[in-house]
């Protein structure tokens, strides 16, 4: 491949088409572009080997940790830290490559808590794990800066959200929030916001946006404290938000694998109202009373806000146009939930109801755009709908078997048209 290029660059040379700078600009061009193309596999494989490098050396040391004295094991506790502050600096200073960067990157964030853990255990420093999890990702958080490293910023998030799952949920601290998981998080969000501007497809990219959707969505029942009816609100507001920020510009042209906001802000809606399509549920919500000045209100607000502001950004300067019904659902449930605190009856009703219409929108969205994921997604939305009924509704075996095989002739006759469709489509071009 390189000698063919340098080959067709020479005979253009030598017949005066191009120029010697155009000649080399051009040689550098496809340098680059080979370099990058291999890149990321020795990356994957550069962390993966610092990992089991980092962890391969707490093992060795574990075994024989109880024969070293306090002095040795007070120096082995630093060597991993040092060393790997070591050839981080190496990295940096000589412009290695990024694959460099991000395996020196992941051993000194490993290398970081272990020497932690070392001291710790070492001169019986007491505390707990939230604790120590909090010191190990601010003390590993800059590295994400001074590395460029996106591994580091996965790790952070993870063990961001492991720290919040610890201080706030039951095996933890109970009932406790754990307001400084925002704050962690936050301090990712520059490195995040440059990786969407410079590289928005990148598959790292990607993984970070189905990191921050999920660690959101893992994180916030940990601020459910005593109101756990307004936990349903807080949910729908941020599946809200996240639906609507995957209708962003940067994010609505990306395929959905990496487009996390709108899966998840999809999914998550419907699997929140297929919850609520019970009577059962609406009847302990009517029971509860709600403490509207509770921290569970106030985080359902400021999640409603921050939906409503890339609802109406989405809309001005005509960047979307066409009406989506699933950008408007947080709105409807918050309807929806202050009705059902009153009559549960009508909640439910209109719970299904919403179900069915985001179906019916799915599908439409699908038969459109001519993609069959979609549209099998609306036919699932109705089916799951219609099959939760059998639960709570009385009916005979015959109707339910021929709701079902209505269902079943309705995935298929819908599937059937649009395949008829598209080939016909294909035949006129």
């Amino acid at each position: 491949m390189k000698s063919k290029l340098h080959n067709d660059v020479s005979e253009l040379l030598e017949n005066k088409v191009i120029s010697d700078t155009v000649a080399h600009q051009i040689l550098a061009y496809y340098d680059a572009k080979e370099i990058q193309k291999s890149n990321p596999l020795f990356t994957i494989f550069g962390i993966l080997g610092s990992a089991l490098v980092g962890l391969g050396i707490i093992l060795i040391l574990a075994h024989n940790w109880d024969d070293f004295s306090r002095a040795t094991k007070t120096m082995f506790a630093f060597l991993p830290l040092i060393f790997g502050q070591c050839v981080a600096g190496y990295a940096i200073l000589k412009k290695k490559s990024q694959a460099w960067k991000e395996s020196s990157g992941t051993f000194l964030f490993f290398a970081v808590g272990a020497s932690i853990a070392l001291v710790s255990q070492v001169y019986n420093i007491s505390g707990d794990l939230s604790r120590f999890l909090l010191t190990w990702i601010v003390l590993g958080l800059p590295l994400i800066y001074v590395l460029n490293s996106k591994a580091v910023a996965m790790l952070v998030i993870g063990f961001s959200t492991y720290y919040a799952c610890e201080y706030g949920y039951s095996f933890g601290y109970g009932n406790t929030s754990p307001w400084l998981y925002f704050v962690l998080i936050l301090g990712t969000i520059p490195f995040y916001i440059t990786a969407l501007k410079n590289r928005p497809k990148a598959n790292t990219t990607g993984i970070l946006n189905w990191l921050y959707t999920i660690s959101l969505i893992v994180v916030l029942g940990a601020f459910i404290d005593s109101n756990w009816s307004l936990g349903f609100l807080m949910y729908a507001m941020l599946f809200g938000f996240f639906y609507n920020m995957g209708k962003l510009p940067i994010f609505k042209n990306q395929q959905l694998r990496r487009n996390s906001f709108t899966v998840l802000g999809s999914l998550g809606t419907v699997i929140l109202l297929l919850i609520l399509s019970f009577n059962v549920v609406w009847e302990e919500i009517h029971q509860k009373l709600i403490v509207f000045n509770s921290q569970e209100m106030m985080m359902s607000l400021v999640l409603m806000v921050i939906a409503l502001t890339l609802l109406v950004y989405t809309k001005i300067g005509k960047r979307q146009s066409e009406f989506n019904m699933f950008q408007y659902v947080f709105i409807i449930f918050l309807i929806v939930f202050i009705v059902g605190s009153e009559n549960a009856q009508l909640a439910t009703v209109s719970t299904n109801i919403i179900l069915l219409i985001l179906g019916v929108f799915a599908i439409k969205i699908g038969a459109d755009t001519s993609r069959f994921s979609v549209l099998n997604y609306g036919l699932l939305i109705i089916s799951s709908t219609i099959i939760c009924r059998f639960f709570d509704v009385d009916m005979s075996f015959v109707l339910r078997g021929i709701l079902f095989v209505l269902v079943g002739l309705g995935f298929f006759s819908a599937n059937y048209i649009m395949l008829k469709k598209q080939k016909e489509k294909n035949n006129n071009l």
